[in-house]
């Protein structure tokens, strides 16, 4: 073993320092206990579904900030063509109708993708993905967004389930007293067929045979 490696743990993904602008939606739901010594975080079912509301109705309907301003910087750069300022243009004319929370930012109001990293410090006492549905739910019922997924009612055939669930909703358990979220809705189509094609490694270390592959 005198070539065993020195361990060294890393998180799988890595992300860098969050310089998100967050607004408060609401002091109920959650509150702060203690267990053996420790703090608790404390949430409710119905936190994290208004959580999950709220964020799926932002991301259809509002761009952050930072993006507009992005947008808006093509309009007055001297290297930009009038093609490109128009297509900036009409970018933020577009994001200006979908504020009004009315359309949607895209038809295509995609797939609700979740992802949790639960502290170990934190308690809900419920089944954290019911409650993260529900708040997908109430946001495509009740706004004016289109309806994406199909659930298998055979080998054949399929239904549209008219609320746009299931969500994938992936939590993971990490240390610390912070529920923290990633949600994302995935558009370009939601039920992709897939093709899969076991090769041996040769196949793609070779740009020979890699590329008539693809």
């Amino acid at each position: 073993m005198a070539n065993k490696p020195e361990f060294k743990y890393a998180p799988m993904f890595q992300l860098g320092k969050d310089t998100t602008e967050y607004r408060l939606l609401s002091k109920e739901g959650v509150s702060v206990g203690e267990f053996e010594g420790h703090k608790i975080l404390k949430v409710s079912k119905e936190a994290l579904t208004l959580l999950a509301q709220q964020a799926f109705h932002d991301v259809e309907f509002m761009l952050r900030r930072e993006h507009n301003l992005q947008v808006a910087a093509i309009l007055n750069d001297p290297e930009a063509s009038e093609n490109d300022k128009y297509v900036a243009l009409q970018f933020l004319r577009n994001a200006e109708t979908a504020c009004k929370g009315i359309l949607p930012f895209c038809q295509d109001t995609g797939t609700a993708i979740i992802h949790g990293e639960k502290g170990q410090q934190v308690w809900t006492g419920f089944e954290d993905e019911e409650a993260l549905s529900l708040g997908v739910y109430n946001t495509f019922t009740e706004d004016n967004l289109r309806y994406s997924q199909n659930a298998p009612l055979n080998m054949y055939d399929e239904v549209n389930t008219r609320c746009n669930l299931p969500a994938q909703i992936d939590i993971e358990a990490v240390e610390g007293d912070e529920y923290r979220f990633v949600m994302v809705a995935k558009g370009g189509g939601s039920a992709n067929k897939t093709y899969f094609y076991p090769m041996t490694k040769a196949t793609i270390q070779n740009e020979g045979t890699l590329l008539p592959f693809l």
